[in-house]
């Protein structure tokens, strides 16, 4: 059972990949609080609560608590030390039995935009999903105003199955989102 897994420490050549412990609630809080008006065109709209270091000591402790129920594997995209959070990829919904699936959504600090970091994160990422966990399909939306996060996916080998009318209310809108899934390449 996905319990008796231990946490994923997942290193790449610039950055390391692992569920945060509560109190590292601080470097989460540091990437959240430096990348707020970025991000926020690509999420849903965020109370004030989100930027603080209680809301995240929470919050990490319930992604542990998922991650050892099974549901998701939320992952901080540090550097080597883990004094930096750079972004994060987290693999929600999972579902078990015929349907070995999950949702990945992603983010990237702005001052690492174009190094290819994500690309690098994602690519160890999915590897982890698929060959550790087994699932077989990881199903990621974007945006059609987000080439950047279109092309990261189709350089993954994400394949566009649809579009969604309306699909998430992203900073207060709702927007339609294009359907990207990857099937495992082991299976």
């Amino acid at each position: 059972m996905l319990h008796q897994i231990e946490l994923p420490c997942i290193a790449t050549a610039r950055c390391r990949l692992k569920l945060l412990e509560p109190h590292q609630a601080e470097i989460m809080t540091r990437f959240r609080v430096a990348n707020r008006l970025h991000l926020a065109q690509w999420e849903p709209t965020r109370s004030i609560e989100f930027f603080t270091s209680g809301y995240w000591e929470i919050q990490l402790r319930r992604a542990l608590q998922d991650f050892r129920q099974g549901n998701s594997v939320c992952l901080a995209i540090t550097d080597p030390v883990e004094t930096e959070v750079f972004g994060v990829c987290n693999f929600t919904q999972i579902v078990r039995g015929t349907f070995m699936s999950c949702h990945l959504g992603y983010a990237l600090a702005q001052r690492y935009e174009g190094q290819g970091i994500m690309f690098e994160a994602l690519q160890a990422s999915l590897r982890y999903i698929f060959e550790d966990l087994r699932l077989h399909r990881v199903m990621a939306n974007y945006m059609p105003r987000n080439q950047r996060s279109g092309a990261l996916l189709q350089r993954l080998g994400f394949k566009i199955e649809g579009h969604a009318e309306k699909f998430l209310k992203i900073d207060g809108r709702w927007e339609d989102h294009v359907l990207t899934s990857l099937i495992n390449p082991w299976d």
